[in-house]
């Protein structure tokens, strides 16, 4: 399985929105159904927006947390989009958008289009997550807008990896270097490859960032918005510079925070990965150990930890949170510790959560690990995880033979002794994947306005040589660094929160290599 990109911190407690709305209409139908019952708008017509009122059943979601204070009204939308592009007055597939209004806006400015990464992340979520955390100046001046792009959540979810297959994919060896190892990682990875080539013979390869960033454009309109606002994190980089790409003129603002390599082939991105989160867990490491009331994980985080996937190897660790039955396996401990290192605000957490581990009780490493994955309760899933294959692979063509994949793995588990071995096994994944790919173009983004790209120093999901790529590779983009720790920058800092202001309120563009300190 290939790296989750997103903004885990956006959503933190908002997984239960989908649940919490599936009953309003038939958002949940299989592209397959919905093909053979819906009619496409034609080629110039683009479909409109039914909103309706979901305050009611938001607030209980959001009561207590930090933000809920806002004045603050939401609403649900469904639409349709086509599903192939080749044939816009073909069948289609409906999409669903939640909306954040804020009440006393002044001068307002339109639609802020939010992504927050994944792929498979949804954008529901994420709207509602950043509207209790955006900047007021923000709110002031912009709807908040998420969809779930094609393939997520309520947006006909593809929906091909059953639960307990997931829960076998999140437990196994995260660092598989035996022989025998990698037949199961390989035997795992076709396993999904050709239930989901079953479950969607004909539709898998629609579920692509190309066409979602078509769809994006189909929803820009229906908002009535004549140029697009964007804020995308992560993989929501990647989405944004693609529709950047298709529609130059159509971008007022666009930010991209924590951007995704767009230069980089399959390999070269995963041992990035892999090298970001090594470095990613030295910065957790020496922050545990310079702690004033000392580091529960005493003088060495990395020879605990180790020393912890050994214990979960030998005897998987029980959890004491009622009614649970799994056990923590070196691979739901090294989840975890991959969940944590994405926001720095999750560290006290991790290190409690592998100390009381160690002691016995891996409660908190599975909260982490089951934030990261998408899992809502004991058989539940989000299809986070069935978005996010999808997706990666519909993206490229690039596909990496199994004996290159055993070859990667045993140089790079020398090199990035936590999480090289498990980069390099995650190549195989769409090398078995069955459905048609619609590669990501190259993107110079010719002739649009100004974009804003961010990458953070210290970021170790999508490491800064990434956003310093996708800045020079764009033809009008600016690029802000910030000095940090964590994946994803904006509204975390003082100074990467005024640059961005400004930008989305006024479009001031800061000025290019604008360093923030940390």
């Amino acid at each position: 399985m290939r790296l989750l990109r997103g903004l885990p911190a956006v959503a933190s407690g908002l997984l239960a929105l989908p649940l919490a709305l599936a009953g309003c209409t038939s958002f949940g139908e299989s592209s397959e159904e919905s093909s053979a019952t819906t009619a496409a708008p034609t080629e110039a017509a683009v479909a409109p927006i039914e909103w309706s009122d979901c305050d009611s059943r938001i607030q209980p979601l959001i009561e207590g947390q930090p933000g809920s204070e806002r004045d603050i009204f939401f609403e649900c939308g469904t639409t349709e989009v086509p599903i192939s592009y080749d044939e816009p007055g073909g069948a289609t597939l409906p999409l669903f958008l939640f909306r954040a209004v804020p009440a006393g806006q002044t001068d307002r400015i339109g639609s802020l289009v939010v992504n927050p990464g994944g792929p498979g992340g949804s954008g529901a979520d994420a709207a509602l997550g950043l509207a209790l955390t955006l900047p007021e100046d923000v709110l002031r001046r912009f709807d908040i807008v998420g969809f779930d792009p094609r393939g997520v959540g309520l947006s006909t979810p593809v929906e091909c990896i059953p639960a307990d297959l997931k829960d076998e994919l999140v437990a196994a060896e995260p660092r598989p270097t035996t022989a025998e190892q990698l037949d199961e990682v390989f035997a795992l990875s076709t396993e999904i490859a050709e239930g989901c080539a079953e479950e969607y013979p004909d539709s898998l390869g629609t579920f692509n960032t190309v066409d979602t960033a078509r769809d994006m454009d189909q929803l820009r309109e229906a908002l009535g918005d004549e140029q697009l606002n964007y804020l995308g994190y992560s993989y929501g980089t990647t989405l944004g510079s693609t529709y950047a790409e298709l529609f130059p003129d159509r971008v007022r603002a666009m930010v991209l925070d924590a951007a995704v390599d767009p230069d980089r082939d399959v390999i070269a991105d995963a041992e990035a990965n892999a090298a970001g989160f090594e470095a990613g867990f030295d910065a957790f490491a020496a922050n545990c150990t310079g702690l004033i009331a000392g580091c529960p994980l005493g003088d060495d985080p990395r020879r605990f930890l180790e020393e912890l996937l050994t214990q979960a190897a030998q005897a998987p660790i029980p959890s004491s949170a009622e009614g649970e039955t799994r056990q923590a396996t070196p691979g739901v401990v090294l989840t975890a510790v991959q969940a944590a290192l994405y926001d720095t605000g999750s560290w006290p957490q991790l290190a409690q959560g592998l100390r009381a581990a160690r002691d016995g009780d891996s409660t908190a490493l599975f909260s982490l690990a089951d934030e990261l994955t998408g899992r809502l309760d004991a058989d539940t899933y989000s299809n986070l995880l069935d978005a996010n294959i999808a997706i990666n692979c519909a993206d490229t063509e690039e596909t990496v033979e199994e004996t290159r994949v055993r070859e990667l793995v045993a140089q790079w588990s020398q090199e990035y002794p936590l999480f090289g071995a498990g980069a390099a096994a995650g190549l195989y994944t769409c090398s078995v994947w069955e459905a048609e790919r619609t590669p990501l173009p190259e993107r110079d983004a010719a002739g649009s306005a100004p974009i804003l790209v961010i990458g953070n120093v210290g970021d170790p999901v999508t490491p800064l040589p990434g956003a310093v790529d996708l800045a020079e590779d764009l033809e009008n983009a600016v690029l802000l660094t910030w000095q940090g720790q964590g994946h994803t920058a904006y509204p975390k800092t003082d100074c990467v929160t005024a640059s961005v202001n400004a930008y989305l309120l006024d479009l001031v563009v800061p000025q290019d290599g604008l360093t923030c300190p940390a």
